[in-house]
């Protein structure tokens, strides 16, 4: 009996979520295309039918992490209802949640290290995500790239120090810090514009 239409479809995107929350949480090198596959509930077995090789995954993880990241930090800017929606999405990214959550948070500080020793064709599509986001941290903050690309630096570097100290109190002092720079990042550029 044949499988309905869009199983394989359907089953790519659960390899993908499953990749996507793995190397979030423990980066590429040490995630196995066994263990990817049973957290979308596969057998290794059936990988090669979705994709060519881990790399491919790689990409395609990267792509679906970047998306789901801006859903998540559109959905925080429009929950704010006065001031700049910008603000609101510095918050979510530099809280504790975001970085506690490494499963479900923002893939660029979680694999900006790994990225230069991979492929070319991961580090192309992770360059493309990239610009994605800064583009979208731009348009919603209403500045240029070039501040857009410090402010997403701001952020993702934050994030990753606050993710890396044992000391907790260090920890949410970096986020606090991390914050205002960044809030004042924005409100320093709208001023001299």
């Amino acid at each position: 009996m044949p499988y309905p239409e869009g199983h394989k479809i359907k089953v790519r995107g659960k390899i993908i979520e499953s990749a996507a929350q793995a190397f979030r949480t423990n980066g590429i090198r040490d995630i196995s295309v066994p263990f990817i596959m049973k957290g979308a509930g596969l057998t290794h077995g059936g990988f090669y039918a979705h994709f060519d090789n881990k790399e491919q995954l790689v990409a395609e993880a990267c792509r679906y992490a970047i998306s789901d990241t801006i859903a998540l930090l559109q959905e925080a800017a429009e929950q704010k209802k006065q001031g700049p929606k910008i603000n609101a999405v510095i918050d979510y990214y530099l809280s504790p949640y975001h970085r506690d959550m490494t499963e479900m948070g923002c893939i660029l500080p979680a694999l900006s290290g790994e990225i230069s020793r991979s492929s070319e064709e991961v580090r192309q599509v992770f360059t493309q995500e990239l610009e994605r986001m800064i583009d979208f941290i731009s348009n919603l903050a209403e500045v240029d790239n070039s501040v857009g690309s410090a402010l997403l630096s701001i952020m993702v570097g934050t994030l990753v120090l606050s993710r890396s100290v044992s000391d907790s109190k260090l920890s949410d002092s970096l986020l606090s810090a991390g914050k205002q720079h960044a809030k004042d990042l924005i409100s320093t550029d709208l001023v001299q514009s």
